[in-house]
């Protein structure tokens, strides 16, 4: 099968890397994006700011083939927004991989040629067949680098969509708001609005909004949270390795205190009803709060596995992520924003040269470094190459959070930090607001 290519689904910052590093290694990849350009995900949240600098979010090997066609390296000093990572970096990137990048081709299924999960001969010998609509390609290894972007988690609290919440469609959103676009700003501007989710795009977006609370009266924006107790929502700050992630939360609580969010604590949204003065969201313990005009849904993201049912994956039952890499993100247990440094040995499915990487092998878990994809794709495109010593070698080490206690999923923040590899993070004032029950 050394003829064959090796598919790569998505043409985002995982996809291209992995590209680039099959390229190094003279593999010839095929990568297949459903969106119109590269980094079609990163466009759509083209207004946020990473928190991640230049220095960061280049892939080495992806370096060595830009700079071969004279490209200059941003300033790595600099935090670029989605669409400076996409315009300076990856699209770049996909001019420079020419015709080995496809778009508007969406990947509608992978399997063993002429079998179904259930045959276990060939499964070692006979090539994969990716279906892209009536298309057929054979390939030796599929990287599916294809994100979580287009599956955002429902507002409802027990993972499924709440009671009215798809009827009520047109004033929920489930991405940051850019509020630089004039009908986006004015659809919020003057208006309550509910922010759900806390990470850190729902810090994102409370800070956005706290300053058109500031800028314009009436305003309001009320944080909802599923867990009991705001506990360590704002992160690290100072002591974040990261200071652009710990600074992101450390303005958020700014805008709290300031009396433009009001926080409400252990509300798990089980109805979205729409009434005269508005949508009202009740919870699965029959609270209810006041009419809002908009919703913010900012709970985290999950993957499209659809299309992935021939093959034999096998994936941790609670984050659907490789299970051998679940332990380590598991934001129920794992103690600090670190995890540690992995490749093609966390990464491995039953199915022969199927790799999920990127954000989508983080299956449910949050909190994804580009650096942490960078290194995922070295590792299996060494791994295909047949380098394994190069495959199972560390060759990243990432920053701390500052944040002990996992990534925001209990109910109740942990009681005591102590012993823990980061330093303990104090009580956060905040405005706190309950609804009145039923």
């Amino acid at each position: 099968m050394e003829h064959l290519p090796v598919v790569v689904v998505g043409a985002g910052p995982a996809g291209l890397a992995a590209a680039a590093h099959l390229v190094e290694r003279g593999l010839e990849p095929l990568v297949l994006e459903a969106g119109p350009v590269a980094g079609a995900a990163v466009a759509q949240w083209h207004h946020v700011r990473l928190f991640s600098a230049w220095s960061e979010l280049v892939d080495p090997a992806a370096a060595r083939l830009l700079e071969s066609t004279g490209w200059q390296r941003p300033d790595p000093e600099v935090y670029p927004t989605g669409q400076q990572w996409a315009q300076l970096y990856l699209q770049p990137l996909a001019k420079a991989l020419g015709e080995r990048v496809r778009f508007n081709t969406q990947v509608t299924g992978v399997a063993r040629r002429g079998r179904d999960r259930v045959v276990d001969a060939g499964r070692d010998s006979e090539p994969l067949t990716v279906h892209a609509g009536d298309e057929r390609i054979t390939a030796r290894a599929v990287i599916d680098a294809s994100g979580t972007w287009s599956t955002p988690n429902p507002l409802g609290g027990d993972g499924l969509p709440a009671v009215g919440e798809v009827a009520a469609a047109e004033r929920i959103t489930y991405r940051v708001p850019d509020l630089s676009d004039a009908d986006v700003r004015a659809r919020y501007a003057g208006k309550r609005i509910v922010v759900a989710g806390s990470g850190h795009s729902a810090l994102t977006a409370l800070v956005a909004l706290g300053q058109l609370a500031e800028q314009v009266q009436g305003t309001k924006v009320v944080w909802l949270l599923r867990r009991g107790a705001v506990g360590n929502v704002f992160g690290g700050g100072n002591a974040d390795q990261l200071p652009a992630r710990g600074a992101l939360g450390q303005l958020a609580q700014a805008h709290a205190r300031a009396g433009y969010v009001d926080t409400v604590t252990g509300f798990r949204t089980a109805e979205v009803e729409q009434t005269a003065d508005g949508l009202v969201l009740t919870s699965q313990d029959g609270h209810r709060l006041d009419p809002v005009d908009e919703v913010v849904v900012l709970t985290g993201f999950r993957p499209d596995l659809s299309w992935l049912s021939e093959l034999r994956l096998e994936l941790d039952a609670t984050l659907q992520a490789p299970v051998a890499l679940a332990p380590l993100i598991d934001p129920n247990v794992h103690s600090c924003g670190t995890v540690y440094p992995h490749g093609v040995k966390e990464l491995s499915h039953p199915e022969p040269n199927v790799y999920l990487v990127g954000m989508k092998s983080y299956g449910r878990a949050p909190t994804f470094l580009a650096m942490t994809g960078y290194e995922q794709v070295r590792s299996v495109v060494a791994a295909i190459a047949g380098d394994r010593a190069s495959a199972e070698r560390v060759e990243l080490v990432l920053p701390e959070t500052g944040v002990c206690g996992g990534a925001g999923v209990f109910d109740q923040p942990a009681e005591d930090a102590d012993g823990g590899c980061c330093g303990t993070v104090g009580a956060q004032p905040v405005t706190l607001s309950v609804g009145a029950p039923n």
